[in-house]
This record gives structure tokens, C-alpha cells and sequence, in this order.
């Protein structure tokens, strides 16, 4: 059974940090190109940053690059979203994703994981 596994969001005031997990199971995890998007309300679901099967190349959305990093740990079987001097504008419900091929949509979705960023 397929498992993504968030972790990690919560509520920040502008400027702080919070770090993202995402546990996956059910599948060869280091053979997957990984993902995080976030969807706030009434917008489109968007990809904020990808991190390839062996974590050679990385890429970020123009939004947050600079800010947040993108990791994985394929010992752990996880990915991170390290996010940095946050904002306003960050508040959306984070998931991950993973998919067998850069070529292809994502396979697998996790259930999401809420940040709110608020003074």
C-alpha cells in the first residue's frame, strides 16, 4: 500500500521557519523524482520545488526560491521542505508527490499538511 506521509506544518509569523516531512512506503522510493506543492484556497494547486531520484537536480518555484530547500533522505525513505523567512502569502495546505518519471504526472499523493502564516 502506497503511503505519503506529511508532517511538519503548523502556524508561523512572518519571517519564520518551519520544516516539512514526508514519509513514503509501499514503493522504491529512491527510484521516484519528488515533489511539494501547495494549494491555498480558491487557487490552483502549484509545485513549489522537485528534487530528482538521486537528488542531482533540484528546482524551485520562483516564489520561494532562496527561501525554502528542498532534501531527501532515501536511507529514510523521505523528503523535506526546509522553509525559511516565511510569508504571508505561504499559507496553503503543503503536499508531496511522487513520480516514476520526469516525463509523467505524480503517481502518488500524500493527504496534505496545513501552514499558516499569520502575525
Amino acid at each position: 500500500q502506497v503511503q505519503l506521509v506529511e508532517s511538519g506544518g503548523g502556524l508561523a509569523q512572518p519571517g519564520e521557519s518551519l520544516r516539512l516531512s514526508c514519509a513514503a512506503s509501499g514503493f522504491t522510493f529512491s527510484h521516484y523524482h519528488m515533489s511539494w506543492y501547495r494549494q491555498a484556497p480558491g487557487e490552483d494547486r502549484d509545485r513549489v520545488a522537485s528534487i530528482s531520484d538521486t537528488g542531482a537536480t533540484i528546482r524551485y518555484a520562483a516564489s520561494v526560491r532562496g527561501r525554502f530547500t528542498i532534501s531527501r533522505d532515501n536511507d529514510k525513505n523521505s523528503v523535506y521542505l526546509q522553509m525559511n523567512t516565511l510569508k504571508l502569502e505561504d499559507t496553503a495546505m503543503y503536499y508531496c508527490a511522487a513520480r516514476s518519471s520526469v516525463l509523467t504526472s505524480e503517481d502518488y499523493w500524500g493527504q496534505g499538511t496545513q501552514v499558516t502564516v499569520s502575525s
